[in-house]
């Protein structure tokens, strides 16, 4: 649901990307995207022609490189990077929460109350990865990034914790990286597991229609037998109802013309 909301959000900047033939005009939309609300999913339009042609516009080439960071990298990426535009504020909160949507993906799990483990982040090691003065400010961030449906978490300000228990598949994973082979790992496996639950499900039904073909096999010789049985009863009483019965008296010529229907029988030859 979070997925196709950021794809219909997306949609606009993807059509408009066609239009910009320049430079200048390619690195506003990139602005303007990576601003606008509900827009968390960037590939399909770094992968546009206009904006791949940026790589090549020394000016404008950072404006690439930032697309990419709100792609698949994190708030701490902006330190990495050199000549990067400034952003507003709108942008600086998205990626943060772009950022935390990441860092609880990838984070260690950690037992609950309940016994269930889940992702834990600490509150010291997210100030500083997202660069961040207070704890007051990292809870609003957290809050934000719930109710804006990207993650399922809970606060444990006694400890110090972010606990995590859904994280939506908004981030891309860095070309080439550990995250990326991981990724790719997973997906396998999991489309392993998944042939192989459709292949024991193949066999399941086989067996079925093989067990439901013997039995309709068996109802049909069964209903063959009986129709077989009631024709004989039926030939058979057929016969007896044709035949005279024993001891029963000859009828006289006489009585014979006097029967309507009753015929004599011919002459033997």
């Amino acid at each position: 649901m979070e997925q196709t909301k950021a794809l219909n959000a997306l949609e606009p900047f993807l059509a408009l990307s066609k239009s910009a033939t320049s430079p200048r005009a390619a690195a506003d939309l990139i602005t303007r995207a990576t601003s606008a609300p509900n827009t968390f999913i960037f590939t399909e339009l770094l992968q546009t022609p206009q904006i791949q042609a940026l790589a090549s516009a020394d000016e404008f080439a950072p404006y690439l490189t930032l697309l990419r960071i709100f792609s698949y990298g994190t708030y701490a990426s902006l330190s990495e990077a050199s000549n990067l535009p400034a952003l507003n504020d709108a942008q600086k909160l998205k990626l943060r929460q772009l950022s935390l949507l990441s860092f609880a993906r990838d984070a260690n799990t950690h037992p609950n109350q309940s016994g269930d483990c889940t992702p834990v982040l600490g509150y010291g090691s997210l100030l500083t990865r997202l660069d961040l003065n207070t704890p007051r400010e990292l809870e609003e961030l957290v809050i934000s990034t719930i109710y804006a449906g990207l993650i399922d978490a809970q606060l444990d300000p006694k400890n110090e914790l972010v606990r995590t228990n859904r994280v939506a598949a908004l981030r891309d994973v860095a070309p080439g990286s550990a995250s990326e082979s991981s990724a790719i790992g997973g997906l396998l496996s999991s489309l392993q597991a998944w042939a192989g639950r459709c292949e024991a499900t193949l066999h399941s039904l086989e067996a079925q229609m093989s067990g439901l073909r013997a039995d309709a096999n068996k109802r049909a010789a069964q209903d063959a037998a009986w129709s077989g049985r009631m024709d004989k009863l039926v030939e058979d009483e057929q016969k007896s109802s044709r035949a005279p019965q024993a001891g029963a008296p000859e009828a006289t010529d006489h009585q014979q013309r006097q029967l309507p229907g009753l015929r004599p029988p011919p002459p033997r030859a």
